[in-house]
């Protein structure tokens, strides 16, 4: 029985550790001591079907604790899965983190594999390795969506190891035995390597999400058929009818963070496209806001945070943005978001109630359309053109 150890009771913590637990002795660790009461309790602290029905209706070897030593000693393998935050300051990933468990395992358990599952810079892991003169961390990208981590592990697009040892053979075996897609593409590879491929994948799907959101800016300044053009576009194979959803721009944990760190790291490299999808996402919003605003409303109403539908984080969501702009130019604002507790967000009045919100608000901005603003269809303003995140 192999024990794994994992750090960061998140999506990526939480979908990696109940995944592996199906065969292996699993032990997640979190500073959090409400996160650990309720994963004891098998009760889910994010919002993931799969995670839910695995923790109350599977057979795992699963435990949670808050113990550091009780977690890390005697483990074969140590996954970190701690967040690694955008700072705007150093315009690079803050992965302070990570190098704080890679100390304590050092300590604790200095002969374990550790495996980076955190998104980290190009380049990190060799460093890290040289400063701590370690051989024994690898680094292992993810491809998840919040609220289907598991699902995504479960049936994982490809599994790739950022390193070509046996180690690193036998830990991706363990993701692809647990998981229940058969024949998946393994990929060891240098971990330098590894990491640019987690960076490059999500920087092209902020690409292809900005690429539709300027077709649609396009299609609304002119009064054309957006959906209609895009339809047409995507009817061509090479580009294919899929990702293509408006929307008022890239968010959630990974792409703002992943697209900016790329660029950082194309510093002193010539570059045109990877800068100009940053550049795209933030001037996407600027003409969503404006577009709210030519409605001259007395009040905008803002229908939910969260990025996209079964998620419960609205960290890093493009409405952020959107009523940052708003209230610059003066736009009374008011929010409807259920998760929320406090009486104001971002110094705007938060309404529990729906169909107050509903009446009080003279436009409605809904990221993605919800029927529940069906009778209120005139007042929503969206460019959810297909339903669907």
């Amino acid at each position: 029985m192999i024990k794994i150890a994992v750090t960061g009771a998140g999506y990526v913590g939480l979908s990696n550790g109940l995944l592996l637990a199906q065969h292996n002795k699993v032990v997640i660790f979190d500073t959090c001591k409400q996160k650990i009461k309720q994963l004891q309790n098998q009760i889910c602290p994010v919002s993931d079907p799969e995670i839910e029905q695995f923790l109350t209706n599977r057979k795992l070897d699963f435990s949670a604790t808050n113990s550091k030593i009780e977690a890390y000693k005697n483990a074969d393998f140590v996954i970190i899965a701690t967040p690694t935050d955008y700072d705007i300051v150093s315009d690079y990933f803050n992965t302070e983190t990570i190098e704080n468990v890679i100390e304590d395992v050092l300590k604790i358990n200095p002969n374990t594999t550790i495996i980076i599952k955190s998104t980290v810079p190009v380049g990190y892991t060799n460093r890290i390795k040289q400063k701590y003169k370690r051989g024994n961390i690898i680094f292992s990208p993810e491809f998840l969506r919040e609220g289907k981590a598991l699902y995504d592990n479960l049936h994982p697009s490809r599994i790739i190891v950022g390193d070509i040892s046996q180690t690193a053979k036998q830990f991706a075996n363990l993701l692809a035995q647990a998981a229940k897609k058969q024949n998946i593409d393994i990929l060891l590879v240098d971990s330098t390597e590894a990491e640019s491929i987690k960076l490059f994948s999500n920087t092209y799907l902020a690409m292809r999400i900005a690429f539709f959101n300027e077709l649609d800016t396009f299609a609304e300044t002119h009064g054309l058929n957006s959906q209609q053009i895009i339809q047409g576009v995507c009817l061509d194979p090479r580009i294919g009818d899929h990702y293509n959803n408006p929307s008022f721009g890239y968010g959630g944990y990974c792409l703002p963070k992943d697209t900016k760190q790329l660029r950082a790291n194309y510093q002193d490299i010539p570059n045109n496209i990877i800068r100009s999808i940053v550049d795209s996402n933030s001037t996407r919003k600027h003409f969503i806001a404006n577009a709210i605003l030519a409605r001259a409303p007395k009040t905008v109403g803002i229908y939910r945070l969260i990025m996209k539908s079964g998620s419960d984080n609205f960290r890093s969501s493009s409405i952020l943005g959107i009523i940052e702009r708003l209230k610059a130019q003066g736009a009374n604002v008011i929010i409807y978001e259920p998760t929320l507790t406090d009486e104001y967000f971002m110094s705007s009045q938060v309404v529990t109630d729906l169909d107050e919100f509903k009446k009080n608000s003279s436009v409605i901005v809904a990221n993605r359309f919800d029927e529940i603003l069906r009778d209120v269809v005139e007042k929503v303003y969206t460019r959810d053109l297909y339903r669907s995140d």
